[in-house]
């Protein structure tokens, strides 16, 4: 036996996913109380979470300051541990699912896409299968690929492409909507020369690289856009664009069920809207590479009126 004592080991900390998520949350939102708005839980639940979190970990991760919330060296060394640690934990769920019942897929999509003829042809071919749908928030199909909360997106460009797999279907035209009475109405089509001064509306923590390319935002003089009234959804973007506040950019479908106080004009002379399928990268079973051929064949661009 070695005269030198063993050294103690040290016990994991007991850590609470849940609590790891909620810190995860404060830190990209930098503020409690828009945290605790997007986890829908109240302020002060939030804060003693974290509380609880710091606790566990013998470490301070965040400091309030008048802005909202900083973290501390700590928080910037735990937080993409934090962000890896439920990533591996929702990967883990979902393969151990995936190994009991392979025979299931979830199709993601965003506003504006169908997926119904490749999903209808998808369980005629696989009759015993689970194959599910699950409509998305535009800004939220990459985490939910990651999250393994779906396992193929039908969704438009921006995308951070890195670590899924990619595949453009079709292309749309951008179209302005603008409201009835507004003096481009009723034109055959529009340039960016002819809304230079027209406000355009800003979704309040959109992510940067989409509201750019929606915005169009610099212009290709280098002109910043216009920035118009700051709103929290869709729906309040149509409600400012028929109060005659903004106009918006976006894409061009036909059947695009905008409020009937609403009209689109074609805008020429910009990159189109690219529909693209995405799954992720590695992993995918028969399910997912079935629904991709499918996808291509009859996900297509819709007919024009």
């Amino acid at each position: 036996m070695s005269d030198q004592a063993a050294a103690p080991s040290v016990p994991a900390p007991d850590l609470d996913l849940r609590l790891v998520r909620y810190f995860t949350v404060v830190a990209d939102q930098r503020h409690f109380g828009r945290a605790a708005e997007a986890l829908h839980i109240t302020q002060p639940s939030l804060s003693r979470q974290i509380r609880r979190l710091e606790q566990v970990l013998g470490a301070r991760l965040l400091d309030r300051t008048p802005q909202g919330a900083r973290l501390t060296e700590a928080g910037e060394v735990f937080l993409p541990r934090a962000k890896a640690l439920l990533r591996s934990a929702a990967q883990a769920a979902s393969l151990t699912r995936a190994a009991a019942r392979p025979d299931r897929i979830t199709v993601g999509y965003t506003a504006g896409l169908i997926v119904t003829p490749a999903v209808r042809r998808l369980r005629d071919r696989h009759p015993d299968a689970d194959v599910r749908t699950l409509h998305l928030r535009y800004d939220d199909a990459r985490a939910a690929l990651l999250d393994h909360r779906v396992d193929a997106v039908v969704t438009r460009f921006p995308l951070a492409a890195d670590r899924l797999s990619v595949t453009v279907l079709y292309d749309e035209p951008r179209v302005l909507v603008v409201p009835l009475d507004h003096r481009l109405a009723g034109k055959e089509s529009v340039t960016l020369d002819d809304i230079a001064d027209e406000p355009l509306p800003r979704i309040r923590r959109s992510d940067p690289v989409w509201s750019a390319f929606w915005r169009i935002d610099p212009r290709p003089d280098g002109r910043p856009a216009p920035d118009g009234p700051l709103v929290d959804a869709v729906e309040d973007k149509f409600e400012v664009i028929a109060a005659g506040e903004a106009v918006a950019i976006t894409a061009g479908v036909r059947g695009h069920g905008f409020r009937p106080d609403l009209t689109t004009v074609p805008l020429e002379g910009v990159e189109p809207s690219h529909v693209v399928l995405a799954t992720r990268a590695e992993g995918n079973g028969q399910l997912v590479a079935d629904f991709r051929k499918l996808a291509r064949t009859h996900l297509a661009a819709p007919v024009p009126a």
